[in-house]
């Protein structure tokens, strides 16, 4: 079988989007001319993509397989043109990272501050996904790398550790539990909680733990960012389950207790996870060596 990239890029286009019609001019080519260059990719692979209907596309089991192979392919498309750029190796290129909340709200933004101020030419697309999303985007190639905090299944995957943290419990100056040398979750439970956004990696894995003991965890109020969840622990509104590294800075200017968590899931090694190291554009390699603490090389 010989498969046009064009024709590649543009299943993609439109299995991305709500309507065939829609992915056509993502790809600059009109409705009838993306519905026959599909209809001819079908009859090369002897099978249906797409169920279409008034509402729109979707995709079929086999539309799902092609869709994680074209990405992988079209990445290494793109990754074989920026090892060619006139910047080097390492100068240039778009890099895709999905990364839990810790990484997504304190850390990263200043390793990539300082990362792309030296590398004019490379840009970068962020976003904050869920543990498994974050492996299922890195094994499908909706992203080229993948962070990470805790234990995680990547079967297929290279998981490269790059750092430690753990979780503790913050709390008002004053609070009952502020005297305790440590605490349990289940200790926690009897206050209410400061918690983060809906679909933030940290509240998805304490609800898991909570259900685990069989609790709940009662939020008095979810907020955006660490600091935020600082901000109302300092206020006496409630307590909250946040990141050592997170807890250590806002304490510097908020009046915060903080209290080590009893449990063997609060130590968190922070790990890198993508499909072959080797296989990545410079760039790419380039911040993973950044985020280890080692020589970057061009």
């Amino acid at each position: 079988m010989h498969f046009a990239l064009a024709d590649l890029r543009l299943f993609i286009h439109i299995a991305e989007s709500p309507s065939l019609t829609q992915g056509a001019r993502r790809a600059h080519l009109s409705p009838a001319a993306a519905s026959a260059r599909i209809k001819a990719l079908e009859g090369q692979l002897d099978t249906r993509l797409l169920y279409r209907d008034s509402r729109g596309v979707e995709l079929t089991p086999a539309g799902h397989k092609l869709l994680q192979h074209a990405r992988l392919i079209m990445r290494q498309v793109d990754y074989l043109k920026s090892e060619f750029t006139e910047y080097g190796t390492d100068q240039a290129g778009h890099i895709r990272i999905f990364a839990n909340t810790t990484a997504v709200t304190e850390f990263l933004p200043e390793v990539l501050a300082g990362f792309l101020a030296k590398r004019p030419g490379v840009t970068v697309d962020l976003q904050e996904k869920l543990s498994r999303d974050i492996v299922r985007g890195v094994l499908d190639g909706s992203t080229d790398m993948g962070i990470i905090a805790g234990p995680v299944q990547a079967e297929g995957l290279q998981v490269l550790h790059f750092s430690t943290d753990r979780l503790l419990l913050a709390l008002p100056v004053g609070h009952p539990l502020a005297t305790e040398k440590k605490v349990t979750l289940r200790q926690t439970l009897t206050y209410q909680h400061i918690g983060l956004h809906e679909g933030s990696t940290l509240l998805s894995f304490l609800r898991d733990q909570v259900e685990r003991l069989g609790g709940n965890l009662s939020l008095r109020i979810q907020v955006s960012s660490f600091e935020a969840v600082c901000r109302m622990i300092e206020a006496g509104v409630g307590i909250g389950i946040i990141p050592e590294s997170a807890g250590r800075r806002h304490s510097r200017t908020m009046r915060l207790a903080m209290v080590e968590l009893d449990e063997p899931w609060a130590v968190r090694e922070r790990s890198i996870l993508v499909r072959e190291l080797d296989a990545l554009p410079g760039s790419v390699r380039a911040l993973i060596a950044t985020l280890k603490g080692e020589e970057t090389s061009a």
